[in-house]
């Protein structure tokens, strides 16, 4: 008998995989969680229902949420990552030779361990000494920590369930407070074809915060409709003003420096958006 998982991404589209094996399903205190082996995606990590990373695309996701803000900055030594439980924007984070310390806060420590038991390629770097993982709510975290981090990164689920608080203007004036004098922060925030008016609300928030704000695209295939965003606030410095003949190669297989900047060129129907 074939076995499928269906993602319904809005109530008319679904993305549809083949699946081979469960490793694991629980309920846990804020979510359904699930680990399957898929056909076309290989292992894939699904929170109430939606795909949160797969070992096939999850490069494309966590390169660009952390390199574009980490290039920005000329010296990030502490940055703190908000939910990104599976471990794989602080593997992004500590290629960089100037992190001294990198905060993890997830709310749900199963995310935690099943990533460090299934998908190990993602979570590798959540050993690592420069690494401490606080299992927490990253709200309350951030509100009790200020003017201490170079960047901050809001690796979320979408905005239901325990994350729709990440989604606020409450939350982004408790990042910039959280944030050194010249402190970044970056948020994914959804898709441009499917959740326009977050985009444009998101936006318009973080720009009433940040001096600096924008928004870059990449692909990423199991994402609803393949194009993603995220969106950047900045106190200083401008990633569109980055000397990309400066930044090193890294072992990554989306991000370079010949796209840091091209990333910033939107689709007019994006642009209209963040008008």
């Amino acid at each position: 008998m074939e076995l499928w998982y269906t993602e319904k991404q809005t109530p008319n589209v679904g993305i549809t995989c083949k699946v081979s094996k469960t490793y694991h399903t629980e309920k846990t205190d804020y979510q359904d969680l699930a680990l399957i082996e898929t056909e076309q995606f290989g292992r894939m990590l699904v929170l109430d229902g939606t795909v949160q990373t797969t070992i096939k695309d999850e490069f494309v996701y966590h390169e660009m949420i952390t390199h574009i803000p980490l290039f920005t900055h000329p010296n990030p030594k502490k940055v703190l990552v908000v939910g990104g439980g599976d471990g794989g924007a602080i593997r992004e984070i500590l290629k960089h030779p100037t992190i001294e310390k990198a905060v993890l806060v997830e709310i749900d420590g199963s995310v935690v361990e099943v990533s460090k038991k299934y998908l190990p390629e993602i979570s590798c770097a959540l050993e690592d000494s420069r690494v401490e993982v606080v299992i927490t709510d990253g709200i309350k975290y951030v509100q009790e920590h200020k003017n201490e981090f170079d960047l901050i990164t809001v690796d979320s689920t979408d905005p239901v369930g325990p994350a729709v608080g990440l989604f606020a203007l409450d939350f982004y004036k408790s990042i910039f407070e959280a944030l050194k004098e010249d402190g970044i922060f970056v948020a994914q925030t959804e898709s441009p074809f499917y959740n326009n008016d977050l985009i444009s609300r998101v936006f318009k928030d973080i720009k009433s915060v940040f001096p600096i704000t924008r928004l870059y695209l990449c692909s990423i295939p199991t994402y609803p409709s393949g194009l993603w965003s995220f969106t950047l606030g900045s106190k200083k410095y401008d990633p569109l003003e980055v000397d990309t003949g400066k930044i090193p190669e890294l072992d990554t297989k989306y991000y370079s420096g010949r796209i840091h900047k091209s990333v910033f060129a939107l689709p007019k129907f994006v642009e209209d958006l963040v008008k």
